[in-house]
């Protein structure tokens, strides 16, 4: 595919809470000490909710099942990779969708493949994860704080993923 020189990926973006209202954060394995959450980029015949579920089992194995969606960020967000960072892959950045999902599964089922992406996970405060992520992700990390704070009860009892029972 060939992408202009100037373009934002399109992309989504995932908080999963757990009970204790902690985030699921995973460390990087090619820039130390750097965690985000998960994420990643939208095909083309993808909707956002369905990719965002499509990364988080890639990323973590995390089935649909122990996935509820509690809101959708009310707005895309946009992060602007540093110009070393960007690829034809890639681009100048993403503009993401962001949902928050509560997990009601067992740590045991979450998994960072080995020579992945990511080198381990751990649950954190979303505060916390705020400090240890890379630079330019951290003001899209603002914002999903300040819309954290706000999150209302679930929304719905199904399943959060399409095509999940």
């Amino acid at each position: 595919m060939n992408f202009p020189a100037q373009y934002f990926r399109a992309g989504v973006g995932a908080v999963i809470i757990n009970d204790a209202g902690l985030v699921l954060a995973l460390a990087r394995a090619d820039i130390p000490d750097a965690w985000q959450l998960p994420q990643g980029g939208l095909e083309a015949d993808e909707e956002p909710l369905q990719a965002v579920c499509r990364e988080i089992a890639e990323e973590t194995a995390i089935p649909a099942a122990d996935l509820q969606l509690l809101q959708a960020s009310p707005e895309p967000l946009v992060y602007e990779l540093p110009p070393a960072a960007r690829k034809v892959k890639t681009g100048r950045g993403q503009v993401q969708y962001w949902f928050f999902f509560r997990f009601h599964g067992s740590d045991q089922a979450i998994d960072v493949l080995p020579g992945g992406e990511f080198r381990c996970w751990q649950w954190l405060p979303l505060a916390a994860l705020l400090e240890a992520a890379a630079d330019f992700r951290k003001p899209v990390y603002r914002r999903l704080l300040a819309q954290f704070a706000q999150l209302p009860a679930p929304i719905t009892t199904d399943p959060a993923c399409p095509g999940s029972s």
